[in-house]
């Protein structure tokens, strides 16, 4: 993740990995904030990068005793979208190389009209070091995160007061 993601104007990838998840509490405060539910934890995220509006991606550990490269990766924006972008890290390492983020990815209507993905070779030479069994197109990607885990967006949303 040590990789920067280009920007190509205003309809480009923005997103930025931090160097190290937030911590618990900074994991807490951003979920309390996020849903305006203050009785709340983030115990069951481990934030990992966000875009420039202030969207994070994150793990969602709802696979118990499952490692963490195999928890979904999900995106919750800053203007209220959510979605499951990839199944695991294997599959986000695809997504991010084929030019998708996970606002991109979680957007239901999609991004702008005219933004074009733009595959990423440095990202995409990672990918294929660490994950080259997963390789898959950000379509199927998104597809498969979406069919295993329909129900996201609801289970967020009844958290939010």
């Amino acid at each position: 993740m040590a990789v920067r993601l280009d920007c190509h104007g205003e309809d480009g990838v923005d997103f930025e990995p931090f160097e190290a998840f937030l911590t618990a509490d900074e994991t807490t405060d951003w979920f309390r904030a996020w849903t305006g539910n203050g009785e709340l934890n983030g115990d069951g995220f481990r934030v990992f990068g966000q875009d420039g509006t202030g969207g994070n991606a994150a793990f969602w550990l709802i696979r118990p005793g499952r490692p963490l490269v195999e928890q979904p990766i999900v995106f919750l924006g800053s203007e209220g979208e959510t979605g499951v972008v990839a199944r695991n890290l294997a599959a986000f390492l695809w997504l991010l190389a084929d030019g998708f983020g996970p606002w991109e990815a979680s957007t239901a209507h999609g991004p702008e009209p005219d933004w074009i993905p733009r595959p990423n070779h440095e990202l995409a030479a990672i990918a294929e070091q660490f994950t080259p069994d997963h390789r898959a197109p950000a379509v199927t990607i998104i597809e498969q995160a979406t069919q295993e885990f329909p129900d996201f967006d609801d289970t967020i949303m009844e958290l939010c007061r």
